[in-house]
């Protein structure tokens, strides 16, 4: 049949199963949302394009399908930069159509004309610029399968208007081959079994766990494998809920804020495991000094992250699910030696007990004051087991990372690479339009929040009941921390000295807004906020110097934490 082009890119979407986009309309794309309204496709139409990327990313990252974003050409693509290059960092899929100017037009310096094809090619998977509709549907199809497939990521597609308008024959591939990107999916047999020896000549394993588990649903072979070898995992940001953090060999999140347990296992480790990390510099601190006495197994599959920042002594390259299995049924066949080595594990954990009761993972408490661990403490015990949790980035987010009992999978979304304020809020909307019955939580900061606050606006219009956590100490807080710690206490530019009700805030879109400044109130808070219909808004006004304990401070090892400040 013949379609036109913006057609064509709808009929592609229903036939890769996409069922919810998050967009903002303009001029070079009014054809695809003219024609969107014939579509059995959910549009939410956020209030910043930056927003729309966010939301697509969170969708991504709570259901594991591919998230799909829409935005006009110049500015409307250009706020798209950092949605973009967060989902890049922490290899999220997702598909990001931008308008473009038609095609006479393109490199003329025409009205709301950007070279999006230029500005994202170092932080996209691949991009495209289609000049032909006759090309379009087999982009898309490669887009999709770039996407998803590998490493995971996010391409471009840059639409000019008048392939949007011309028209041509419409048949979606079944495949797509693309020369020299053959991802491996299946872990080398004899990797596996160089491996599995190494691990049976452990004496101090340690299990480090990357995204890749959550972007693999890795996470019943991961426990499979911990149990299998009794060995303590810990894992980074982007790997946490992988592993149930209330397991008992579970060390929490490792590197600048980990645990002091966690730090000191891998720093004292022989053998580490690390599976679907890419080794960040928040996580190992000094490279000279990281896991110093170990062997190191890296299952990752994309093999540019191999041997990238640290040393390797045995590589495998392929999905982590498939290795892991691979790695299980081999020990599966010698479990006579397992259970020698696993017996002989007993001093190691001993040890790590110790480190444990020497340095718990805790915080002084106050009588006066509402300290920001108690409040995620509360959160948690009031909340879902499989409520999905999402942060901006600061303190805030790591003090969710260090005091959330996270149990299941998908649950935990927060920027990791790039690090991006403003992520949470957009984010959880588009957890929660994926879910809209389960509970949905952003954990925020008063710094971050004012980054995409207008998408209160799109909660209330879709009415999609996200709940939301501000840990308000009128500060940016990190940073601050940072101040206090290494430059004298000089606050340059970090206190928020105007004070903002919040709880007006979120009348004013038409939300709820409730307080506490006292610990008494907080449970009663949370609990009112859970019963409510609706967006909310939980402002909890918090101990204003309280800072984020335990830290590696830059340049040093994971063995040279600052306990306390």
């Amino acid at each position: 049949m013949k379609l036109t082009g913006s057609k064509i890119l709808l009929e592609s979407f229903v036939k890769e199963g996409v069922d919810t986009i998050f967009g903002y309309p303009g001029g070079t794309v009014i054809n695809i949302y003219d024609d969107l309204m014939d579509y059995p496709i959910k549009h939410i139409l956020t209030r910043h394009e930056q927003a729309a990327v966010h939301a697509a990313d969170g969708y991504a990252r709570a259901t594991g399908k591919v998230g799909v974003a829409i935005a006009t050409s110049g500015p409307g693509a250009t706020n798209t930069i950092t949605g973009i290059a967060t989902a890049y960092m922490d290899s999220i899929p997702l598909v990001v159509i931008t308008g473009q100017v038609p095609t006479p037009l393109i490199g003329n310096d025409a009205f709301q004309e950007a070279d999006i094809i230029g500005i994202t090619r170092p932080i996209t998977k691949h991009n495209y610029l289609v000049k032909d509709v006759k090309d379009l549907a087999l982009t898309i199809k490669k887009a999709f399968f770039i996407a998803r497939t590998g490493r995971p990521g996010p391409v471009v597609i840059d639409l000019p208007k008048d392939v949007q308008l011309a028209s041509t024959n419409y048949e979606y591939p079944d495949k797509v081959e693309l020369r020299g990107y053959k991802p491996t999916y299946s872990g080398n047999a004899r990797m596996v079994e160089k491996a599995t020896k190494m691990i049976l000549a452990a004496k101090r394993p340690v299990i480090y766990v990357g995204g890749g588990a959550s972007l693999t649903d890795a996470h019943q072979e991961l426990l499979e494998l911990a149990e299998k070898i009794n060995a303590p995992v810990t894992t980074t940001l982007m790997g946490m809920a992988s592993f149930p953090k209330t397991h008992r060999l579970s060390l929490g999140m490792l590197g600048m804020h980990g645990t002091y347990y966690a730090n000191m296992a891998v720093t004292n480790a022989d053998v580490l495991i690390a599976l679907g990390a890419r080794f960040d510099d928040r996580v190992t601190g000094k490279i000279a000094t990281f896991a110093p006495h170990a062997k190191i197994i890296h299952v990752d599959i994309d093999p540019t992250s191999i041997k990238k920042n640290v040393r390797v002594d045995l590589p495998i390259v392929g999905d982590l699910k498939d290795v892991l299995r691979k790695i299980v049924k081999s020990l599966d066949g010698v479990q006579d030696e397992v259970n020698e080595m696993v017996a002989g594990l007993q001093a190691w954990h001993e040890e790590i007990t110790g480190w444990r009761k020497d340095q718990p993972m805790t915080y002084k408490t106050s009588a006066q004051e509402i300290k920001p661990q108690f409040v995620i403490e509360k959160l948690r015990e009031l909340s879902n087991d499989d409520a999905i949790i999402t942060t901006e980035v600061g303190q805030h987010q790591m003090w969710t990372a260090q005091f959330f009992d996270f149990l299941k999978p998908r649950t935990f979304l927060s920027s990791g690479g790039l690090g991006t304020m403003g992520f949470g809020l957009p984010a959880a909307l588009g957890a929660q339009a994926a879910f809209p019955n389960r509970q949905v939580i952003d954990v925020s900061g008063d710094g971050s929040f004012q980054m995409n606050s207008q998408e209160l606006a799109t909660l209330v219009q879709y009415r999609l009941p996200v709940k939301i956590v501000i840990l308000n100490n009128n500060f940016l807080g990190m940073v601050r921390q940072w101040q206090q710690l290494f430059f004298d206490k000089r606050y340059s530019q970090t206190c928020l000295e105007l004070p903002i009700d919040f709880t007006k805030l979120a009348e004013a879109y038409g939300a709820t807004g409730l307080r506490a400044t006292k610990p008494e109130e907080v449970a009663d808070v949370i609990k009112t906020a859970f019963a409510t219909d609706g967006p909310v808004i939980m402002e909890f006004k918090i101990s204003r110097e309280e800072n984020v304990m335990p830290m590696v401070p830059a340049g040093a090892g994971l063995n040279e934490m600052v306990l306390a400040s």
